[in-house]
């Protein structure tokens, strides 16, 4: 279960900035009719929605991908801001109790039976908590009405039926705490320092949806009892159903199982909540000894309160704004790329920020000592397209990017699957966004993006940006010798921009191909037909210089096509020297650009395209990834010719990408969890004369960008050894012709290289590794068996589902049983490359002094496997599961992708997707009892983290 404390405050940054640009372009529909910009944003007509009598609303669609699935969604518009001063804390704890106990599920019976028709808690099965909502997740089997009726059950069970017992509550108190204290650390400590600058004056500031430790271990239960009798009531709920099932089964479920709900007769009324304004500016500094980055955050807090989109015109007025956003955009991240930059990168956009308020906000990470640099070129670039505004290429560069994204959320508009859909419903629902669909979204963009005027897109920021109710929010970590910003120096710096001179923004002309002449045509040598007729059908085309291409034509999307490409060898092939040279500077390589054409310059040339490739050089090979859209992939067959071919050396380039990395690394370490995991992989690599380790700032200025840029020429010399996959919306005669053009057409010879396996093992067997770091009263527990054995893809089909099976009972015992996890699991894998091993491991989070117990507990469940083998029931939940998970990638490209390409680079038979559900139902618990006995009794690691004393 998930908290959703601020999905507005505090967001990963680079959802924030891309959800910034393209949310409204893929979630919209229109007839071509004469519009008037008053006129209402018309429904999705896919989506039926309704008002039961007790007035739950509800969304259903009928929607075939994937197959034989419903999504099924209860969202109440109820979440911590409800809360009184006794229920801090308990709008979360009730969604735990909804499920451990209700009306027609006695407590873990509803996990239970859900797992016994291969429904996963966590990964399917799961919930979130916010500020004004509270979302209960569970996709069910369409195809089973025994099992469609008791999805349906569920919701109506946590609509108002959980049965709240003393008992109950008190056991799930330990989980909740166990949540709680998942959460602490730096980010959270300063946040609580400036929340109240944010939500001023206001009730948000005070109600955090995970609680206070105190009240989640000492509320009544009375307190939890009333939140649900007082929210938890049909006019304040909306059950979404979306999937392969006809809309008129799904609204008589809807009907027959929600329509008995009734409201209290003296229903509290629903209030809604603000922040108030303020004067001036508000300068909130906060620092911390494990901060593990710097960060400037501006907003400009809107006055009023947050417009709803519900007309033509609003709708218009989101796309006005879209393009300001990726104009503004383009322009900071330009400064990101430049050989010392300010900020590692920063965004601006405008939206909500806490409850019924949005803001314009400036965003960057930096370096610690750069915070004020990256404040004042954030500051400067608002205050430069205040006075000049943008120029007329950007914006055209704009409209093409924006629609390229519409065009391709309308192509794609029948292979959406349900659950990327529903979150639609939901937002309808909870925040009345618009909900019209693809094509009417398709048609108005491609209609009123052509008339949106530069003068529009820059008068947006004169209302954005003033001098009140305006907040600057400074953070960073505390530690010896250096300085802390002060408010007087923010204050002084926003006052000097105001009268900074500046110059307008100069837009340098790029040229507008790619490639400006194409290469001589190679020639396709031979063409085979692999497993025709059958699922696994792919072609492979052998080219002229040896290069094999296999690409797999699907139609599970229209407009999508992924690639990938690699060659054996990678860093394995380097000596000891040069691998520890070059560790660090291989990810810079591509900094540069390609063909005279540097990142900033890409960005303008690929305006309008949706095509991407990034190489890579790994431990044992060397490659490509990519994706691109049918239209595009000839853009994206030059960029893997010209990544071979043409790959820029740019010493300014690269010394930018150094400037970042240490920005981005130099205070990680800070973080106990990632310190602890640098420093159990030395202990393991201990002696090991290839191990590259973390990389310090010491190592970031010895990385030796010559050799590394000569052994990427080297690496990527011969295409003829290299293998080249494609899946997706191909058109296999134009394929056929940009392999010839682009692939074919590479230096190539007949040499083949392999990987060289290292001599060096980890360590295995039973270590103990004790590590001390952090203040927060928080443990982290890894339990590792390993060592080489001999592959054997049974045995490896059992030692994944043992790691299945045993996260099961770690649930059962550590968090149901003991109360003292909020999450654990298990992995087990046994791999081929580089050479046989296996590989067992268990860990959770927890309490420092429950640490070594809940260890031994789950080193005693793993031992009632290894003495009797796994119960049958748990084998066929994980069976199940697993099925269901192999039903749905099979008709997903990039599932497709991996397992062409691994079926090759692993040297095994592609036949084994075929045979999937034939080898997943051969496995028995005498399979699972043999992998354990025979791996899991020789000792294990036991590497546990621990605050510092």
């Amino acid at each position: 279960m998930n908290l959703k404390p601020s999905k507005k405050i505090m967001l990963s940054m680079f959802m924030v900035f891309f959800m910034s640009m393209v949310s409204f372009a893929q979630e919209t529909t229109m007839e071509q009719k004469e519009i008037s910009p008053s006129d209402p944003i018309p429904m999705n007509p896919d989506v039926k929605t309704g008002v039961l009598s007790n007035g739950l609303t509800y969304y259903i669609q009928n929607n075939g991908k994937p197959e034989d699935k419903v999504e099924l969604r209860l969202a109440i518009k109820a979440g911590s801001i409800l809360e009184t001063e006794d229920q801090k804390g308990l709008a979360h704890f009730m969604e735990h109790m909804n499920f451990n106990g209700t009306t027609n599920f006695k407590k873990n019976e509803l996990v239970d039976y859900l797992q016994s028709i291969g429904v996963e808690f966590g990964a399917d099965l799961n919930a979130y908590t916010g500020f004004d909502q509270t979302v209960y997740i569970l996709p069910i089997p369409s195809d089973d009405p025994e099992k469609l009726d008791k999805g349906f059950q569920i919701l109506q069970d946590w609509a108002g039926g959980a049965l709240l017992t003393a008992e109950d509550i008190d056991e799930e108190r330990g989980v909740v705490i166990e949540e709680y204290r998942t959460r602490l650390g730096a980010s959270t400590r300063m946040q609580s320092k400036y929340l109240d600058k944010i939500a001023y004056k206001s009730q948000y500031a005070d109600r955090l949806p995970i609680g206070t430790k105190e009240n989640l271990e000492n509320f009544k239960y009375e307190s939890l009892r009333n939140f649900q009798k007082d929210w938890y009531r049909p006019n304040l709920m909306a059950v979404i159903a979306v999937g392969d099932l006809d809309v008129e089964t799904l609204e008589k479920k809807i009907k027959d199982n929600f329509s008995g709900l009734e409201n209290p007769k003296n229903p509290k009324p629903r209030q809604e909540f603000g922040s108030e304004n303020h004067e001036g500016t508000f300068v909130a500094i906060e620092w911390d000894e494990e901060a593990t980055g710097s960060q400037v955050q501006i907003y400009y807090k809107d006055k009023g309160e947050v417009k709803k989109t519900r007309t033509v015109k609003d709708y218009r007025d989101n796309m006005v704004e879209g393009l300001f956003t990726q104009m503004i955009n383009n322009r900071l991240r330009e400064y990101s790329n430049k050989p010392n930059p300010p900020f590692i990168f920063g965004f601006s956009f405008h939206g909500g920020i806490i409850g019924n308020k949005e803001a314009y906000q400036s965003i960057a990470q930096t370096n610690e000592t750069g915070q004020l640099e990256a404040l004042k070129t954030l500051l400067e670039e608002n205050e430069r397209v205040k006075r000049f505004g943008f120029n007329a290429s950007e914006l055209e560069r704009a409209k093409k990017d924006y629609f390229a994204r519409t065009e391709r959320s309308y192509k794609d508009r029948d292979k959406q699957e349900s659950g990327r859909l529903v979150g639609r419903y939901i937002q309808n629902f909870l925040q009345e966004s618009p909900m019209p669909g693809a094509e009417w979204t398709y048609n108005y963009v491609k209609s009123q993006l052509p008339t949106i005027k530069l003068e529009e897109v820059n008068g947006l920021i004169k209302d954005f940006l003033h001098d009140d109710n305006r907040l600057v929010v400074l953070t960073g970590p505390k530690k010896d010798g250096l300085t802390k910003v002060t408010e007087k120096e923010v204050i002084d710096l926003l006052d000097s921009v105001k009268n900074a001179e500046l110059k307008g923004y100069e837009d340098e002309e790029v040229r507008s191909e790619l490639m400006a002449n194409k290469p001589a045509k190679g020639s396709i040598s031979n063409v085979t037909v692999n497993n025709k007729g059958k699922l696994n059908e792919t072609t492979t085309m052998t080219l002229s210089n040896g290069a094999k291409v296999t690409y797999k034509k699907t139609d599970f999307k229209n407009d999508e096509i992924l690639f990938e490409a690699f060659s054996y060898g990678g860093t394995s092939l380097y000596s000891n020297d040069d691998l520890k040279q070059t560790a660090s500077a291989n990810g810079g390589l591509t900094e540069a650009g390609i063909d005279g054409l540097s990142k900033n310059d890409m960005t303008k040339v690929m305006s309008g395209k949706i095509a991407n490739v990034r190489p890579y050089i790994g431990g044992l090979d060397e490659g490509m990834r990519g994706s691109t859209t049918p239209k595009d992939l000839e853009t994206m067959f030059q960029m893997v010719h010209l990544y071979f071919t043409k790959l820029d050396k740019d010493p300014e380039a690269f010394a930018s990408f150094i400037s970042k990395q240490k920005a981005f690394l130099g205070n990680i370490l800070s973080n106990p969890n990632v310190s602890f995991s640098i420093a159990l992989g030395e202990f393991l690599n201990e002696g090991n004369p290839r191990y590259t380790g973390f990389p310090t700032p010491e190592r970031l200025d010895k990385a030796n960008y010559d050799l590394a840029y000569e052994k990427y020429k080297e690496r990527f010399a011969n295409a003829g050894d290299f293998n080249f996959y494609f899946v997706g919306n191909i058109d296999e005669s134009k394929i056929a012709e940009l392999a010839e053009t682009y692939i074919a057409s590479l230096p190539g010879t007949s040499e083949r290289e392999t990987y060289n396996v290292s001599s060096f093992r980890p360590k295995s067997g039973a270590q103990e590794f004790i590590y001390r770091k952090g203040t927060e009263p928080k443990s982290q527990v890894n339990l590792v068996f390993r060592g080489e054995t001999k592959y054997d893809v049974n045995e490896a089909r059992a030692m994944n589902a043992l790691g299945e099976i045993l996260s099961i009972k770690l649930i059962e015992k550590l968090r149901e049983e003991e109360g003292g996890v909020y999450g654990a699991g298990a992995r087990g894998a046994i791999r081929k490359i580089p050479y046989g091993n296996f590989n067992f491991s268990i860990s959770f989070p927890c309490a420092p002094e429950n640490a070594e117990k809940l260890a031994a507990a789950s080193i005693a469940e793993l031992q009632k496997i290894i003495d009797n083998g796994p119960e049958a029931s748990d084998l066929d939940k994980v069976k199940k599961a697993l099925l269901l998970t192999r039903k749905e990638q099979l008709e997903q490209n990039r599932f497709w992708l991996s397992a062409i390409k691994n079926a090759d680079y692993n040297k095994s038979d592609l036949d084994n997707v075929v045979n999937y559900e034939a080898n997943v139902n051969a496995l028995t618990t005498e399979d699972i009892h043999n992998v354990a006995k025979k791996y899991l009794q020789d000792g294990y690691l036991k590497a546990i983290l621990l605050p510092e004393e």
